[in-house]
């Protein structure tokens, strides 16, 4: 009598479910899944940033100042290496960036483990905060080296999924490590880090797209205070902060508000693995359906949902209804990620895509600076509603800065260098037609699917 087959997994899922999944993977270079590979390999590792502030004050017995103050040591360190890493992506190139920045991880985290001392302590969350964030300009300009431009959105927003894939996981392992050792979770990520740069150095070959004599001379041409010129990526940075400052106090306010409302660490626990659960879920699907739709309407759609997500926790009163504010800004972060990241490789010259991706990390590592801050001050001065009541007001201003800033690149030129002549215009070798065009009409392409 023959054995029936059992089902593959796979035709358990609802066709429709079958079908967009394969849609959101179908058509992306090899070389993308070994880096979404090592960004995932990299994010399961995760130990420090969760429970760096548990170590500090439950294991080594110091305050809750000190802890802040080496919270406040490691981001100076992104800050730092968000602008330097984005140099050495443009002259070193993708691969060796991401090769020095991953092992340089792997040997601080593994030395902060055995740091006793204060001082060793500060200084060493210094260095392992500029080596993790100095990986992020390379792994975000490799992306758009690799990946069609049509796709990157459903690239970057495969990268974010993995990320939040990763983070989930890691803070529930790393939950059950440091009950058994604090010391052992930094050597474990200290491990993983490691096998994330042999990956790199393995399965990535170097992105960075061959240079001719006029493109080598767009490159020298394109230094920081290009960038800065840049009115109009700049305009984008400044509100990718006002974002971002938003975003942040999922995790630096909503925790000590909750806390002084009289929730326990475990209410806030549940609350915030809603978010968690919602990217992993929802990434995916959204990307689907956002992916070629106009970029200042996410980004306007994303910061109001932020704003008002985080105002309305003014008027939570239970874990049910803090779980359904969290709900409103997740779905703002699932749109607004993988938008953001896209228009950023937009509005950056091929040959200057380090410089212009550090700039945009630079706005992320400030704001991770700031929000604690901020929350801190609003919070102890004049309470939680008005920090709630300043989140709606600072997503309010970053939606119309989208409005007004990203709806008119679909009627003028790139305000780019490389659009406005102080820099030779690079090529961009994913998108030229297979019958050529004037300059000006595929530009105005690029532009068209770029919002």
């Amino acid at each position: 009598m023959p054995v029936p087959s059992l089902p593959s997994p796979s035709s358990l899922l609802p066709r429709a479910v079958r079908t967009a999944v394969r849609r959101s993977v179908s058509g992306l270079p090899r070389e993308f899944w070994w880096l979404w590979t090592s960004t995932l390999v990299n994010r399961l590792g995760g130990f420090v940033a969760t429970f760096m502030a548990l170590y500090l004050t439950l294991e080594r017995g110091h305050s809750a100042s000190y802890a802040g103050l080496v919270a406040a040591l490691h981001g100076l360190g992104g800050v730092v290496s968000s602008l330097v890493a984005g140099v050495l992506t443009d002259r070193l190139g993708r691969r060796p960036t991401m090769l020095v920045a991953q092992v340089s991880t792997a040997l601080s985290v593994a030395l902060l483990g055995f740091m006793t001392h204060p001082v060793a302590i500060a200084a060493v969350a210094f260095l392992v905060g500029a080596s993790m964030n100095a990986s992020r300009p390379a792994v975000q300009a490799m992306m758009a080296d690799i990946v069609r431009p049509e796709d990157r959105v459903r690239a970057f927003s495969l990268n974010y999924w993995a990320i939040n894939l990763g983070f989930a996981v890691s803070a529930m392992a790393a939950g059950f490590i440091a009950q058994y050792s604090y010391l052992a979770g930094f050597l474990g990520e200290a491990v993983m880090t490691l096998t994330c740069a042999i990956l790199v150095f393995v399965k990535l070959p170097e992105s960075r797209p061959e240079r001719s004599a006029q493109e080598q001379g767009a490159e020298d041409a394109v230094s920081l205070v290009t960038v800065l010129r840049d009115g109009r990526f700049m305009g984008v940075v400044g509100l990718s902060f006002l974002a971002a400052l938003v975003f942040q106090q999922g995790a630096v306010g909503l925790p000590v508000a909750m806390g002084r409302e009289g929730f326990s660490p475990a209410d806030y626990g549940l609350v915030i693995a809603v978010n968690g659960v919602l990217i992993v879920a929802l990434q995916i699907p959204v990307t689907r359906f956002i992916e070629h739709l106009d970029a200042g309407r996410l980004l306007t759609l994303s910061t109001l949902l932020a704003g008002y997500g985080f105002g309305l926790t003014a008027f939570a009163g239970s874990v049910g209804v803090f779980a359904l504010t969290v709900c409103v800004w997740t779905l703002a972060e699932i749109i607004n990620a993988p938008t953001q990241t896209s228009l950023v490789v937009r509005l950056s010259p091929v040959h200057g895509r380090g410089r212009y991706q550090g700039m945009y990390t630079l706005s992320w590592a400030v704001a991770a600076m700031v929000a604690p801050l901020m929350s801190g001050v609003v919070l102890d001065r004049w309470g939680a509603a008005w920090l709630w009541g300043a989140c709606a007001v600072i997503g309010t201003v970053a939606a119309g800065g989208y409005w007004l800033l990203v709806r008119g690149l679909g009627e003028e030129s790139r305000t780019t260098p490389a659009a406005t002549g102080s820099v030779p215009p690079a090529p961009e070798p994913a998108v030229e037609p297979a019958t050529p065009r004037p300059d000006g009409e595929r530009e105005q392409d690029a532009l068209r699917k770029a919002v």
